[in-house]
């Protein structure tokens, strides 16, 4: 017995060496595996190919390959070795590496090489900005624009040219664990920031992708659930933002793991081909998202899939058999491969503005920018009897309180998760601003009797709550984290809509004993607030705030800068007033209306609009005048508007412009966001804001006639500061 022991310990010993030796080996190898040169591919090409020349090309170049030089234009390159290596960036540096697709040396056909980041790049060390659904808050395409250009400045420096950080899945309800990713619950909003982060992000030369198409807006069930849809409500609710963002030359599409009506997204031929490729004409690629995003391959090529990534499974020697058979037409994968290569080959082969040094990861100027975007995202709910600012002058302590206001959350550490070398928390920039003008004292309430006092003896209160990294996310199944008694910490879907049961029982013990109190809550879509919403005189959404975060609360909190964030979403006063949402589902039926359309179809008031955000100022609106009073089904209607600060602080207002239906003949919302414009006022200055509709884009879709129609009657023009009727005034026009 003590001999077997003996050499069981010795083998037990020896595998766990091996596995050292091979886990450090790996990690040399992930620290050290220089990125591929991908416009050393472009010297064998002529410089700025545009579609007709790169598509004939690329069908010379189809022409000359063997069938296993297609597939593997097909999929992902990711090898057993690359695997591990992929493994070990994950767990142990906790980021995924560059995975590269379709490298042909023999022909000279570049790879692409696939970074994600809704919020940044995140294969290298690099610029965190707020989330999308924070950025989507600014309602500031400029703004986006800019980000997008920084991200793709970093894709580049990083090696890569290829990213899939344009998440626009609709947000139908608050639960969706990935809603931080998205743009909040409008389509048209989710529309025109896709387009400008597309437009930023591809001006460098890197291929943008949109996902998840489509109709991918639960998590937990994201493998298996089955959406049913009709056809007016995905026309006209679940896709016109990725028709916008196909409109605006989107490179790439990436599918969905869900089913639509009974099949996967990844071989769907509705959905990939009939709608994407025929009805709106998109050029470019699609890629199945990863490991699960393709389930056959013989549906997957006669669907339209063009890559599986990030490794070959399905588009393997397992298709051939098919190939020969003509099941899997080889007439339709030359088509795909035609496509990928087009694609590459654009890109690739277009000349470069700038150069990409590494230098441009977390630039003096990136910071800056990400500065910017936290402070013009983050939305002032609620500032009785001016709360806020706080003025230092009449503030000897500070209390900050609250776990979450020493903790880095810059959000979901999943395949979103970003890298950067410092995050400035809530409480490093409170202190880094008071600068000693202040006393501060810090308490993170998991004492509650101790933070009371804490709360009692401060002039003013901070309090930070919210939610946590593994809250709300991404769902990986078996993940380390497991959820507490209550439910939480699970990543995924939210376990709840209110916070926290300690950051609700911390509110309502803490807030009586000090009415100079403001609640910043961290988080990535609507918090209900009913149990404490009427005990503080200030609530700001500060969502996950990015890596400068912490500086931009600060500068808000103190007046420095004065908010502007506007809701991208609408928050009901009760639950119940969202439409149904189950995590762990086989099947579900997503209807006509959510957010501000339901809400406005029931007659619902919402405790914070879609749309609503307060300022340190106040705006006054007058003189709304339409260019026309009719217009042509082929026209666009000209809208003007005054906006006066009344106010004496400098503030951007973003004005809101919203289409009534009343008169339609069809069921329609009673009103839909049609345009927006972002101005920026002195105090006691007056600017008019131009917004222009066109006739085409309020059309709805007629199934039974299978095209968009546009209704020759009477329409409302509302134009006002959010999407509620008393901050709306309008007038009518008319389509003949």
């Amino acid at each position: 017995m003590k001999k077997l022991f003996k050499y069981t310990s010795l083998s037990i010993g020896a595998i766990l060496l091996l596995l050292v030796v091979l886990i450090g080996g790996f990690t040399l190898y992930v620290k050290l595996a220089p990125p591929i040169d991908l416009k050393s591919y472009a010297q064998y090409w002529p410089a700025d190919l545009s579609f007709q020349p790169a598509d004939s090309i690329a069908v010379e170049l189809v022409s000359q390959m063997s069938i296993d030089e297609k597939l593997a234009q097909m999929t992902g390159d990711v090898t057993p070795l690359e695997g591990a290596k992929l493994l070990v960036s994950f767990f142990v540096f906790k980021k995924i590496p560059i995975v590269y697709s379709g490298r042909n040396d023999r022909l000279h056909i570049p790879p692409f090489a696939f970074s994600d980041g809704p919020r940044g790049v995140v294969v290298a060390e690099a610029t965190a900005f707020p989330v999308a659904i924070a950025r989507a808050a600014s309602w500031d395409r400029n703004l986006e624009r800019r980000v997008g250009d920084a991200i793709g400045r970093e894709v580049r420096a990083a090696g890569a040219d290829y990213f899939g950080g344009v998440c626009i899945n609709l947000l139908r309800h608050p639960a969706w664990g990935r809603a931080q990713e998205s743009y909040g619950e409008d389509p048209w909003l989710q529309g025109e920031m896709a387009v400008a982060l597309i437009d930023g992000v591809q001006k460098n030369n890197v291929m943008a992708c949109a996902k998840h198409f489509a109709l991918n807006s639960i998590e937990n069930s994201r493998f298996k659930v089955d959406v049913q849809v009709d056809e007016r409500t995905l026309r006209e609710v679940y896709l016109p933002h990725f028709k916008k963002a196909v409109d605006a030359g989107v490179a790439s599409v990436m599918s969905a793991y869900n089913k639509v009506r009974g099949e996967y997204c990844g071989h769907n031929k509705y959905l990939l081909t009939d709608i994407l490729r025929n009805d709106w004409g998109f050029q470019g690629f699609v890629s199945s998202d990863w490991m699960m995003g393709l389930r056959d391959g013989v549906k997957g090529v006669n669907a339209g899939m063009d890559v599986e990534m990030p490794l070959q499974k399905f588009y393997s020697d397992s298709l051939k058999p098919f190939i020969e058979s003509g099941d899997a037409p080889i007439s339709k994968i030359d088509e795909m491969v035609r496509r990928i290569v087009r694609t590459k080959l654009i890109f690739t082969t277009r000349t470069d503005t700038q150069d990409y040094p590494k230098s441009l990861l977390t630039s003096p100027e990136h910071q800056r920018l990400a500065l910017e975007a936290a402070e013009k995202s983050m939305v002032l709910l609620k500032n009785e009897n001016d709360a806020l600012p706080l003025r230092m002058d009449d503030l000897g302590t500070i209390a900050v309180i609250g776990a979450l206001a020493d903790k880095d959350d810059t959000g979901d550490r999943g395949s979103s998760g970003t890298h950067p070398p410092h995050v400035v928390t809530p409480l490093a920039g409170i202190r880094a601003y008071v600068n000693g003008a202040a006393k501060i004292v810090y308490d993170d309430g998991a004492n509650v009797t101790a933070a009371q006092k804490t709360a009692s003896d401060a002039d003013a209160v901070i309090y930070v709550v919210g939610y946590r990294t593994n809250d709300e996310g991404e769902y990986i199944p078996n993940q380390k984290e497991k959820p507490d008694s209550s439910g939480w910490g699970m990543s995924g879907d939210r376990a709840s809509l209110s916070l926290r049961p300690d950051d609700i029982k911390l509110l309502t013990t803490l807030l009586p004993a000090n009415p100079n109190s403001v609640v910043v809550l961290i988080g990535g879509s609507a918090i209900m607030m009913q149990e404490w919403k009427t005990l503080t005189p200030a609530i700001l959404m500060a969502w996950y705030p990015g890596m400068e975060g912490g500086d931009a609360l600060a500068r808000i909190l103190f007046g420095e800068v004065n908010p502007c964030g506007k809701l991208p979403f609408s928050i009901p006063a009760s639950a119940a007033d969202f439409p149904f949402f189950q995590a762990d589902i086989d099947s579900i039926t997503y209807g006509y209306y959510h957010g501000y359309t339901l809400l406005d179809k029931n007659n619902v008031r919402a405790a914070f609009p879609f749309g609503f955000g307060l300022s340190y100022t106040t705006f006054d609106y007058a003189r709304l005048r339409l260019e026309k009073s009719r217009i042509g089904v082929s026209d666009t209607l000209s809208v003007a508007v005054d906006v006066t600060n009344s106010g004496d602080m400098a503030g951007e207002e973003i004005v809101q412009l919203y289409i009534g239906f009343e008169n339609s003949r069809v069921l329609r919302p009673k009103k839909l966001l049609r345009g927006f414009e972002k101005i920026n006022i002195e105090p006691g200055e007056t600017k008019t804001a131009t917004l222009k509709v066109a006739a085409r884009d309020l059309a709805w879709y007629n199934p039974d006639a299978g095209e968009w129609q546009i209704e020759k009657m009477k329409y409302s023009v509302l134009v006002g500061r959010s999407s509620r009727e008393r901050d709306l005034f309008g007038k009518t026009f008319l389509i003949y």
